[in-house]
């Protein structure tokens, strides 16, 4: 296993952990988008990144992440299926309901996270990547 890899490891264990608070790992101009979704939109800096955070996990009671997958696309680049869980403060609703798998991008260089795409749909990150989900896979499957 690489050291991104197990970069990238840690970081998701963290965040399974519910700790979003460590920023360690990610570069002082790390760039930060939101491919797709109810909000997105592209930060870069810690400052920004954390901000932007604050305000999305403001929005949730409570929020949980599992991976799924771990792939090492490249030298650089670690990609990690994941599921949320969780429920919004205001309308209640409960994340596990809506089963979205979702996807998330760690690009790393020199030790740190440069760039982190985030995908709440999964389809589209394996189809921007020019990845085929596996038979037999939730990703593989239509629309049910």
């Amino acid at each position: 296993m690489s050291a991104n890899m197990d970069l990238v490891r840690s970081i998701v264990a963290a965040w399974e952990g519910g700790d979003f608070g460590s920023a360690e790992w990610a570069h002082p101009e790390l760039e930060w988008v939101v491919v797709d979704g109810p909000t997105p939109g592209s930060w870069r800096g810690l400052s920004a990144v954390a901000e932007s955070l604050r305000d999305f996990l403001s929005a949730f009671a409570t929020l949980r992440l599992e991976a799924d997958e771990y792939r090492e696309l490249d030298a650089e680049r670690v990609l990690v299926l994941v599921r949320y869980s969780g429920r919004g403060k205001s309308s209640g609703l409960e994340l596990g309901h809506m089963q979205t798998p979702a996807a998330n991008l760690f690009q790393v260089r020199g030790g740190k996270v440069t760039r982190f795409l985030h995908y709440w749909n999964r389809e589209r990150a394996l189809a921007d990547l020019g990845l085929v989900p596996e038979v037999g896979s939730d990703d593989a499957q239509g629309p049910g």
